[in-house]
């Protein structure tokens, strides 16, 4: 019995952009990768309004429940993931609040980031780091 050749996608399929680079009306360039899945709906610019920026251009505010163009990978403890849906199921039961745990750590890491920018050398975020 042969085995089965499996077919891998290319480079150009894998490593292809995320969102359009061109206009709407602009041809593709010739020899461009064209995606192979199902297109993403683009949001309508004028349907959500913009989130508050910081002085330095960066959201104010997390992104919230919306698909997102980049990955992160961060490993934790046992004790922080059970820190993270111990405050998940709290905020469900006790708030009426039911949020997954991306979504929580953006709203955790918006706070965050946003007392560091208002507070710089005296914000929590730089205490705890000289901590350790």
């Amino acid at each position: 019995m042969a085995a089965r050749r499996v077919s891998l996608p290319a480079a150009d399929d894998l490593f292809r952009p995320t969102a359009p680079a061109e206009s709407d009306d602009a041809e593709p360039a010739a020899g461009a990768a064209q995606p192979t899945s199902r297109p993403r709906a683009v949001p309508d610019a004028a349907a959500e309004p913009e989130a508050p920026t910081t002085r330095r251009g960066r959201a104010a505010q997390p992104s919230g429940r919306v698909r997102h163009d980049e990955k992160m990978t961060v490993y934790i403890t046992s004790e922080e993931l059970l820190a993270i849906e111990h405050a998940r199921l709290a905020l469900r039961g006790t708030h009426g609040l039911a949020v997954d745990r991306g979504r929580l750590v953006r709203e955790a890491l918006a706070l965050v980031l946003a007392e560091f920018e208002a507070e710089g050398e005296d914000s929590a975020l730089v205490r705890r780091l000289s901590e350790g």
